[in-house]
C-alpha cells in the first residue's frame, strides 16, 4: 500500500513531468513555428539564374523489362560552350539515386532500348561528327559507346528490330542519290559551289530560323554493329517520285514517324504526297507498309487524315495512332486515339476517344495491354487518364492535382515520366501506384529556396456563354493588403494554352517579381477546352480573343481588391504578340504594351511566314477576296484611329528574332515604322542570332531586364 507522502511525491513527479513535457511541447513548436518562418525569410524572389540553370530533365525511356528508365539532363550555362547534357539512368526497382550514365558537352537524344533491355542507342554528335549519328551502348557490360553509322547526311530517330538485331532509322539524300557515295559526292559539290543562291519551285522555301534545302528524306536498316552498311529502303520506290512526298517538316529536316510490324518482316510509316500543294490545301500524313527486304510501299489509309505517333500493341494484334481529322474549311481539329485491326483488313480505323473532346497530347501502352494510358490538356493542367483497348468509357488515372504530365513512357509493368508546375520544374515520377512516387531531385532544392506561389485559378462567363479559365500569379513577398499592378500576358499559338508549368521563356515568376500580379487568360482559340472553343477563333482571329483578354483583366480587378485598376499592362509572343499589337490599336487602357514577334498585318504575314493556307483558312479566303478580316483585324490598319479614342498611342516595347521566319521581322520593322510616325513612346529591340524564341542565356537575361525596365518607365 502506497503511503500518502509517496503518492503525493509521485503526484509532484506527475505534474513536474507533465509541466516538462507541455514545456518540452512549447519549445518545440515555437522552435518549428520560428524555423518555418526563418526559412520563410530565407527564401528568395526568383532570379534570372534561378529560372536559366535549372536542370533541365528530359523526358524518361523505360527499359521494355520496366528495370530502368533513362533520360537525359542539361546542365544549362550562360555560355553554350560550358553547358552539358548527358543521359541519366535510374533503378524502377528501389529507392537508389538515379547515377550518369554518359560524359559528353555535346548531349544524346532519340534513346531507345534493345529488347532485351541489355542496350541503349541514342544519336549524338562526337569526335567531330558534322551530323548527328547512331551510337550503341552496352549498358549491362558497361564500356563506351560505339558509333553504329558515319552518314555523310547524319541518322536520327533509331529503332530496334523486335529480334534486337538492326536497327530503323531516318536519314536523307540529295536528288539523284542512289548510295552513300553519292551522297557524299552531292555534299561535297554544294560545298565547293561559287555561288550561294537558293532555288525553290514548291511549297515554303523557310521553317521557323532555317532556309529549307533540297534534301529528301528516306528510311534506312542497319544491322546493330559497328561498321555495318546501312540500306536506304525507300529508295526506288513510287512512292519517293511523287513531286509532293515527304515528311512533316522539324528542326532536324523532315521525319516519317515509323515502326517495325511485329513480326520484323516491314515497316509502317506515315507520309505525304501533296507536300507541293501546301499553299493551296492542308497536307496530310497517311500510313504507308514497306517489306524490309525491299518493293513497293503499299498505302493502308485511304482517307485524308493524317496519322502520327505509331504503335503496335504488345501482342501484335493492334496497331495504334494518333488521328488528326483534317477537317476541311475548319482551323483545327482534336488529335483522336485510333485503333486498327492488325495485320489491317480495313482502311478505316477505330477511333477510341470519338467521344472525348479533348486532343491526346501522348499514349502508351503498358503491359498487359487491356487499358491505354494518355494525357490531355484541360484548364492549365495535363494529367493521366485511361481507356479500354477496344474503346468505351474514358477514366481517371493517379496523378497530380496540379501542375502538367508532359512526357510518359511504359516497359514491363512501368509507367514513368516528367511531372512539372510552375513552382516545381520538371523531375522524374513513377505513376504506377495509387499515387505518383517522385523518382528524382535534380531541381528540389533549388525550388525549395525561391519564395513563390502556386498559381490560383478562376472562371469567368463571356456575353456569349463562354466559359474562360485565367491563372494568377502572385510576386515574392505577397501582401494582400496592398496594391499591385497588373501585367496581363497573353499565350501565343493561338492553338494552345497556359499551362501550370515550369517555363523558361515569359516565366510567370519572373515576370511578377518586380511586384506585379500577372494575369493568364486563356481565350477563345486555346486549346484544352474543346473542339469549338479552339475553332470559335475562325473568321475572328483577333477582335474577339482581344475582348476577352480585356474582360479576363476586368474580372480580375473585380474579384482581387490587391489589383490596382489603374495601373495595367500587357504583353505576349507570337499570337500573343499579334493581340498585344491589337490592344495597343484598340485600347487605352493599358499603361505600357510588350510585343515579340507579333504580326501587325494579316496579308503581309500571310506571304511572308512559313505557313500560309491555315491563315488563309482561318479568314476565310485567299487575301485578294476583298473579306473584310483581312483588313479589319490587321493592328496596322486600326494605327491612327484616334478620332476613335483608340489607335496606336500606349508606349509600346517592341522585340524579334532575325531569324524568326514564323513571324519574320518585317512586322517588328514596320511596327516601329507606325510607331515613329504616329509619334508613340517605343523601342524597338533586335535579337541578330535569335529566332521565333529568345534561347540563348544572355540573350534571355537583357530581355527580361528590358521588360522590367519598360514596366517600371510607365505602370509602376
Amino acid at each position: 500500500m502506497t503511503s500518502p507522502r509517496l503518492r503525493r511525491s509521485l503526484g509532484s513527479l506527475l505534474i513536474a513531468a507533465a509541466c516538462a513535457s507541455l514545456a518540452t511541447t512549447v519549445h518545440a513548436a515555437d522552435t518549428k513555428a520560428t524555423t518555418a518562418a526563418a526559412a520563410t525569410q530565407a527564401r528568395h524572389a526568383i532570379t534570372h539564374e534561378d529560372v536559366w540553370l535549372m536542370k533541365r530533365v528530359g523526358a524518361p525511356v523505360a527499359s521494355p523489362d520496366g528495370k530502368w528508365a533513362v533520360f537525359s539532363v542539361v546542365d544549362s550555362a550562360y555560355d553554350s560552350k560550358e553547358q552539358w547534357s548527358d543521359l541519366w539512368i535510374k533503378s524502377l526497382g528501389d529507392d537508389s539515386p538515379a547515377r550518369r550514365l554518359t560524359y559528353s558537352k555535346s548531349g544524346e537524344s532519340a534513346v531507345a532500348w534493345s529488347p532485351d533491355s541489355r542496350q541503349l542507342v541514342f544519336v549524338a554528335k562526337r569526335d567531330g561528327d558534322e551530323s548527328g549519328q547512331i551510337y550503341r551502348l552496352d549498358v549491362a557490360a558497361g564500356g563506351e559507346a560505339q558509333r553504329l553509322t558515319s552518314l555523310t547526311l547524319g541518322a536520327r530517330m533509331p529503332k530496334w528490330s523486335p529480334d534486337g538485331k538492326q536497327l530503323l532509322f531516318i536519314s536523307d539524300i540529295y536528288p539523284g542519290n542512289k548510295t552513300e557515295a553519292d551522297v557524299k559526292q552531292s555534299a561535297k559539290e554544294r560545298k565547293e559551289r561559287k555561288y550561294s543562291a537558293r532555288s525553290y519551285e514548291t511549297t515554303a522555301p523557310r521553317y521557323f530560323d532555317k532556309w529549307l534545302t533540297d534534301k529528301q528524306v528516306r528510311l534506312f536498316i542497319v544491322d546493330a554493329q559497328p561498321e555495318a552498311a546501312p540500306r536506304d529502303i525507300l529508295s526506288g520506290t513510287q512512292l519517293v517520285t511523287l513531286p509532293g512526298f515527304g515528311g512533316g517538316q522539324g528542326d532536324e529536316g523532315q521525319s516519317l514517324d515509323a515502326v517495325w510490324t511485329p513480326d520484323g518482316k516491314a515497316v509502317v510509316f506515315n507520309a505525304a504526297t501533296n507536300r507541293d500543294a501546301a499553299q493551296r490545301g492542308a497536307v496530310y500524313s497517311q500510313l504507308y507498309l514497306l517489306p524490309v527486304e525491299g518493293g513497293e510501299a503499299q498505302r493502308l489509309t485511304q482517307d485524308k487524315h493524317s496519322y502520327a505517333s505509331l504503335k503496335f500493341s504488345a501482342d501484335g494484334k493492334t496497331l495504334f495512332a494518333l488521328s488528326d481529322a483534317q477537317t476541311p474549311g475548319k482551323v483545327y481539329d482534336v488529335k483522336r486515339l485510333a485503333s486498327f485491326a492488325w495485320p489491317m483488313s480495313k482502311p478505316a480505323p477505330t477511333i477510341l476517344t470519338a467521344t472525348l473532346d479533348r486532343s491526346i497530347s501522348r499514349f502508351v501502352l503498358p503491359e498487359g495491354g487491356k487499358r491505354i494510358i494518355f494525357s490531355y490538356e484541360h484548364a492549365g493542367l495535363e494529367k493521366l487518364y485511361s481507356i479500354d483497348a477496344k474503346g468505351g468509357d474514358v477514366r481517371e488515372e493517379p496523378s497530380l492535382p496540379t501542375g502538367t504530365v508532359n512526357s510518359l513512357s511504359s516497359g514491363g509493368k512501368a509507367l514513368v515520366g516528367v511531372w512539372e508546375s510552375a513552382i516545381n520544374p520538371p523531375e522524374i515520377y513513377a505513376f504506377n501506384g495509387k499515387q505518383p512516387k517522385r523518382l528524382t531531385a535534380f531541381n528540389t532544392d533549388k525550388a525549395d529556396k525561391i519564395d513563390w506561389q502556386a498559381p490560383e485559378h478562376f472562371w469567368f462567363t463571356t456575353a456569349d456563354g463562354r466559359q474562360i479559365h485565367n491563372m494568377l500569379v502572385k510576386p515574392a513577398n505577397f501582401d494582400p493588403n496592398k496594391k499591385y499592378p497588373l501585367f496581363t500576358v497573353i499565350h501565343g499559338g493561338a492553338a494552345s494554352m497556359w499551362r501550370d508549368q515550369f517555363v523558361l521563356r515569359w516565366n510567370y515568376h519572373l515576370l511578377a517579381k518586380p511586384g506585379y500580379v500577372v494575369l493568364l487568360t486563356d481565350y477563345k482559340g486555346s486549346t484544352g477546352y474543346g473542339e469549338e472553343f479552339a475553332r470559335s477563333i475562325q473568321f475572328d482571329p483577333l477582335k474577339g480573343p482581344g475582348d476577352e483578354v480585356n474582360q479576363g483583366v476586368d474580372e480580375a480587378i473585380k474579384k482581387y481588391p490587391f489589383i490596382d485598376g489603374t495601373k495595367l499592362a500587357a504583353g505576349g509572343a507570337s499570337y500573343g504578340g499579334h493581340l498585344a499589337n491589337w490592344l495597343q490599336a484598340t485600347t487605352t487602357r493599358y499603361k505600357a504594351i510588350v510585343s515579340h514577334a507579333g504580326e501587325m498585318d494579316l496579308i503581309m504575314q500571310w506571304g511572308t511566314s512559313d505557313g500560309g493556307f491555315g491563315r488563309e483558312t482561318n479568314a476565310g479566303g485567299p487575301v485578294w477576296s476583298n473579306l473584310p478580316v483581312w483588313r479589319d483585324q490587321s493592328p496596322v490598319m486600326q494605327a491612327g484611329n484616334h478620332e476613335k479614342g483608340t489607335g496606336f498611342t500606349t508606349p509600346i516595347l517592341i522585340t524579334v528574332g532575325e531569324l524568326d521566319y514564323r513571324v519574320p521581322a518585317n512586322n517588328a520593322l514596320m511596327n516601329f515604322a507606325v510607331q515613329q510616325r504616329l509619334n508613340v513612346p517605343a523601342k524597338l529591340l533586335v535579337f541578330p542570332d535569335e529566332n521565333h524564341w529568345i534561347l540563348k542565356g544572355e540573350n534571355s537575361r537583357f530581355f527580361y531586364s528590358e521588360v522590367e525596365g519598360w514596366l517600371a518607365k510607365y505602370v509602376k
